[in-house]
């Protein structure tokens, strides 16, 4: 039996006060939610719009309960009236369902509260969407102040505003064709996607079918630009060193020909056997796979023995919030400053695995030249063996996809 939509609600609520302790990500409270609850798929749909809507506008939302309660809120009331005002003032759910449903996931001493707060939503729905322009930019557009400000001096208000926007909207769903499996039957599905070869976009569900077989792999096209500087060739020897779950070493592989001369690693043993299994899937599972932190020097038998490294390296990911929604709200100043660390000694010991003359690639889905321009710069400083032979980025408000960057290094002979 299909759970009631009551139970959608409350389970909002239940993953909202989860989130709130800051142990688990938005994807992993939903899965688990709906998986204790036995939603259904439909019901599923609306815990992921509903708990998206209130992590992407989480300001905002707050804002409007400013607005529409005074007075002092405990959080879990506080939570509820976020999933319902969600639901009302975002998502275009119908009035008398977003209320009555949310406030019977109330208890039951806020329940009179809450049902008049949301009514209140109801009755001043218009006054309170013609606000939004004249509120600050970054409770407008829910993004913490230090963000805004970070991006509004390197990028202009202009391109920080539309970046902020783009982290609001829904992702979209882009799928890369496997030239390693054998080909699909028929038209794939999706557009093809300008300027990014293999690369489509889908309107609705991914093809179950083709995602099985190996045929397609979701991924976002500003994945292709850390493997398009690296160029692997067919009979060299590849390092892929944070490679789960997978998505770059499948695009490493498709450029071998095949997975044989292919290492990859990863620092969680227990993202190993995901991996493996997308690997399999992807008809490269003959590639070698390995835990190993890269925060420590490499093996004796890796020192030399590759032609091209991938290093897709740990970052801020202020490229992808508009796909990882709650970012924003785990990410503090201090903490580029502290990834960057990380990064610059994950590259120190990745470069003395390359053979003479070869290359290394760095990248990032993150925007901020701290993790990016900057530490290249300080990396070739502190590796004069390496020069720089080019990057990318990709910007959201200029590319229309995700934020990245690469930087192809070269080692002397």
């Amino acid at each position: 039996m299909a759970a009631k939509h009551s139970h959608v609600r409350q389970a909002a609520v239940s993953a909202l006060t989860a989130w709130a302790r800051g142990r688990d990500y938005a994807e992993s409270l939903i899965e688990r939610h709906a998986r204790r609850r036995q939603l259904a798929a439909a019901d599923r749909a609306l815990l992921q719009a509903i708990l998206f809507a209130v992590l992407r506008h989480r300001r905002l939302l707050d804002h409007w309960i400013g607005v529409l309660r005074r007075g002092r809120l405990d959080s879990e009331t506080r939570d509820v009236l976020r999933v319902g005002l969600a639901q009302i003032l975002l998502l275009g759910i119908p009035d008398h369902a977003a209320v009555n449903e949310t406030v019977g996931c109330a208890k039951s001493a806020t329940r009179g509260l809450v049902n008049a707060v949301l009514r209140r939503a109801i009755d001043t729905r218009g006054a309170l969407m013609e606000e939004i322009p004249g509120l600050p930019p970054a409770v407008a557009h829910s993004h913490p102040d230090w963000l805004w400000e970070k991006w509004e001096g390197r990028f202009g208000a202009d391109a920080a505003l539309a970046l902020m926007e783009w982290n609001n909207r829904p992702a979209e769903t882009f799928f890369r064709t496997n030239p390693l499996a054998p080909a699909p039957e028929g038209p794939l599905p999706g557009t093809p996607v300008g300027g990014a070869p293999g690369f489509h976009r889908l309107d609705g569900a991914p093809p179950a079918g083709l995602l099985a077989s190996g045929a397609i792999y979701i991924q976002d096209p500003a994945t292709r630009h850390s493997v398009d500087l690296l160029a692997p060739e067919p009979g060299e020897r590849v390092l892929d060193a944070c490679a789960a779950p997978g998505g770059k070493a499948f695009l490493i592989a498709a450029a071998l020909g095949g997975g044989g001369s292919l290492v990859c690693t990863d620092s969680n043993e227990k993202r190993l056997p995901r991996l493996r299994e997308n690997l399999r899937r992807l008809h490269c599972g003959n590639a070698e796979t390995a835990r190993h932190d890269w925060l420590h020097p490499a093996p004796a038998e890796w020192r030399g023995a590759f032609d091209a490294i991938l290093l897709d390296v740990p970052c801020s990911n202020t490229g992808v919030i508009r796909r990882r929604v709650d970012v924003r709200w785990r990410l503090g100043p201090d903490d580029i400053a502290t990834v960057r660390r990380t990064q610059a000694r994950i590259l120190a010991n990745a470069v003395p695995c390359l053979r003479p003359g070869g290359r290394v690639v760095y990248s990032t889905c993150s925007i901020e030249p701290e993790e990016n321009d900057d530490l290249i710069a300080e990396a070739l400083a502190a590796h004069p063996s390496l020069r720089l032979a080019a990057t990318r980025a990709a910007f959201s408000f200029r590319d229309g996809t995700d934020g990245a960057f690469a930087a192809l290094l070269v080692s002397g002979a």
